[in-house]
């Protein structure tokens, strides 16, 4: 009688322990590839380490693009706000046709040695009415837009605005 029970063990051991390893290969894969979102005003308080990659949303801040080319490649700085903090960025290559002043982006990359963000990817929105949902999450939080009252303000009007409903 205990040798079919052992052999009954065993097998649910083995299959614990192989279902164990797939979980965790799993939760190894999908932590390597996951990305987080930080508005600007977030990065200036986490201060994430320099190479660690992740999702900088925010509006691009009037007057401060800027585009050079460096061995036949455009190499564009300018800065993302979400009203409350700016951080300067770094692109390396041609932006989305959308890509302006004033627009809602989102830009995938790492923070380098020097404090700016170097960017690997720029996505600018593709609509007159989209924002992407991190920054619009980002300019609710930072009490920089309502959208019970309407679109998104300018990026040049932040700094003077108040949010309507909210009493201020």
């Amino acid at each position: 009688m205990r040798g079919p029970k052992k052999r009954r063990l065993y097998l649910v051991l083995a299959v614990g322990l192989c279902l164990s390893a797939a979980v965790g290969l799993s939760l190894a894969a999908f932590s390597s590839t996951l990305t987080f979102f930080f508005s600007p005003r977030e990065v200036m308080a986490k201060h994430p380490a320099p190479g660690m990659s992740f999702r900088l949303g925010g509006i691009v801040q009037v007057g401060t693009v800027k585009t050079v080319i460096d061995a036949g490649t455009p190499v564009t700085s300018f800065r993302v706000t979400d009203g409350q903090a700016s951080i300067p960025v770094v692109y390396s290559g041609l932006l989305p046709d959308l890509f302006r002043e004033g627009q809602g982006i989102v830009a995938i990359g790492a923070m380098n040695g020097g404090g700016q963000f170097a960017a690997d990817e720029v996505l600018a929105k593709h609509g007159s009415s989209y924002m992407p949902k991190d920054v619009e999450e980002s300019l609710k939080n930072a009490g920089k837009w309502n959208p019970a009252y309407g679109p998104a303000p300018a990026a040049s009007e932040w700094n003077t605005m108040q949010v309507k409903g909210s009493g201020s």
